[in-house]
């Protein structure tokens, strides 16, 4: 990185050197992305600490519903936190930002379980999420606008690189701190949702990170091109009006949402979360394997993330950015197909030699898609699909007469649910788990595996599934500060640039997970869910190509 401070050059009578530019913006970011990863990696022990009173798969939706909470509000933050930025600096919006979120990660750790204190203990979580996620809408779009407006032109993309490697860095933080205390406490401490439960110290750690961030922060100047504004009494008083209410900020706010943002938001949550998800519940990986793969494909993108910046600064920002996303697209099937065929070559080949069906009425079945986690899985139908997305198992629907009991077909074996409608609870759950059991016995006898086989994976081929995963994300990823700092006017770019990037990140990416997964609990295709980011994908394919200008070397300054 001293390159960098080698080439920047004084732009106001206060500036601050690159390098402290570059890694106070990047320590920032690098937390959000922390925070991101130990909550995603923990949906599990998540949902049974506060959503006790749900099933397996009715509580994993929930969790995962309430990680897209807290994107949900990203868009607020954008709105608040872009409107400080172009009234008040760059430096004061992510200021508040870093402080709000870090108290906000730090308080989960607090936080009493279901078991202690009933619904609050939910009603808690989900409020500390909202503030989270307000406070991220802010934070990005801070880091990557302060880096851009400090960085010469002719190294636009590789600054910003850094902001986006950043990513990379909280994943391998977060990753590593659970890795290491799950050893050290041991899983069953680790897991128990009780005050002593080791889950909680991860997000712990995150003060000092923030401490970090906030004293790195504070040593900062305020952007040399906001500064000029300001002197000129030129800075926005109406960001909103001028970035929404004029036509032609507008529609760049619209194809920046379309062109990048649907791509980014969908593909790169699919890869480095859903992914992990994906390996975890429906091919049955522990997840100490799990994380260790996702801890390598993150080791492998922080270079890639520079070197496609980098390479934006040479060939432009669209040629890099839609060959990303185009490889992205034509990878997604097939690459998860492979990601089967590695990590559980045993259910790979039971699904093909022994065909699952669920026999139902269709009024029967309900979609399982319950973001309340009200919704009782009581039906026939429901006990019956849930049974097989517990046990990660491909199947086929098949309508039958009104009225009709579901049945499971394996193969030529037949196991009649049961309808637990009606039913005391206790009564309910018994039905419920006879049937549950009695279906994965004959799972097992047509060699369905409960568990992945360790020694029948193929890393090799996991990783290199995952290596093409990481080349499409980080190539769509890395340049995307600078072109997104390019595309808008200075006037406007902090409110205009947030808005579209958290629509994405927050809507189209945190709600990914759980939108897919619930897609294939109730289609009962395990791939079913992958086109969700593939209809997105494809959306940014066509826009990029059709709308988005090359905006390399722009001058940041109009």
């Amino acid at each position: 990185m001293s390159d960098i401070t080698a080439d920047a050059a004084p732009a106001a009578p206060k500036t601050t050197p690159m390098r402290t530019v570059v890694a106070a913006s990047a320590a920032g970011t690098a937390f959000e992305w922390y925070d991101f990863f130990i909550f995603g990696s923990l949906q599990a022990i998540i949902a049974k600490t506060f959503f006790a009173e749900l099933s397996p798969i009715a509580g994993q939706i929930a969790a995962l519903a309430l990680f897209g909470v807290g994107f949900a509000f990203r868009p607020l933050g954008a709105l608040i936190f872009g409107r400080v930025g172009d009234v008040l600096g760059r430096k004061a919006a992510f200021l508040i930002c870093v402080s709000m979120m870090g108290g906000a990660t730090f308080a989960i750790g607090l936080l009493p379980s279901y078991q202690q204190v009933g619904l609050t203990a939910p009603i808690l979580l989900i409020g500390l999420r909202i503030l989270q996620g307000t406070a991220l809408g802010g934070q990005y779009g801070g880091a990557a606008i302060y880096v851009a407006e400090h960085a010469p032109p002719a190294r636009r993309g590789l600054s910003t690189g850094w902001v986006q490697t950043s990513a990379a860095f909280g994943l391998v933080a977060a990753l590593t701190v659970i890795f290491i205390t799950r050893r050290a406490v041991g899983e069953a401490a680790f897991s128990q949702p009780g005050w002593t439960g080791g889950w909680r110290i991860p997000f712990f750690v995150s003060v000092g990170l923030v401490a970090i961030s906030i004293w790195m922060r504070t040593r900062l100047a305020e952007s040399p091109a906001f500064q000029r504004l300001k002197d000129a009494g030129e800075a926005s008083r109406a960001p909103y009006r001028d970035a929404f209410g004029h036509w032609p900020n507008l529609k760049l706010v619209l194809i920046a949402f379309f062109a990048l943002m649907t791509a980014q938001g969908a593909y790169w949550y699919t890869v480095f979360f859903y992914s992990g998800v994906f390996m975890q519940t429906f091919l049955k990986v522990d997840a100490d394997y799990t994380n260790l793969m996702i801890l390598l494909a993150a080791v492998l993108s922080a270079p890639l993330y520079v070197f496609f910046a980098w390479l934006s600064d040479k060939v432009g920002r669209k040629p890099v950015m839609l060959a990303g996303m185009t490889l992205g697209l034509v990878a997604l099937f097939p690459g998860f197909m492979l990601l089967s065929a590695g990590a559980n070559p045993a259910l790979v080949a039971a699904t093909h030699a022994t065909p699952v069906t669920v026999v139902a009425d269709p009024a029967d079945c309900g979609s399982q898609f319950d973001l309340t986690g009200k919704a009782k899985v009581v039906s026939s139908c429901d006990i019956a699909k849930a049974a097989l997305a517990g046990a990660g198992v491909r199947y086929a629907s098949v309508a039958a007469p009104a009225g009709s009991l579901a049945v499971v077909k394996v193969g030529a074996v037949a196991v009649a649910s049961v309808d637990a409608r009606g039913l005391s609870a206790p009564a309910a759950k018994a039905a419920s788990d006879k049937a549950t059991h009695a279906i994965a016995a004959a799972l097992a006898t047509a060699g369905y595996p409960v568990k992945s086989d360790p020694a029948k994976r193929n890393t090799g081929l996991i990783l290199a599934v995952l290596a093409v995963f990481t080349i499409a994300a980080t190539a769509l990823y890395g340049p995307m500060a600078a072109a997104l700092a390019e595309l808008f006017p200075a006037k406007v770019r902090y409110t205009a640039l947030s808005l579209p990037y958290h629509l994405g990140t927050g809507w189209i990416g945190g709600f990914q997970p759980v939108v897919s997964f619930s897609i294939v609990v109730a289609s009962g295709d395990i791939y079913a869910g992958l086109w969700y980011p593939a209809i997105f994908t494809a959306i940014s394919v066509v826009c990029c190509f059709l709308f988005l200008p090359e905006t390399r070397g722009r001058s940041l300054d109009a």
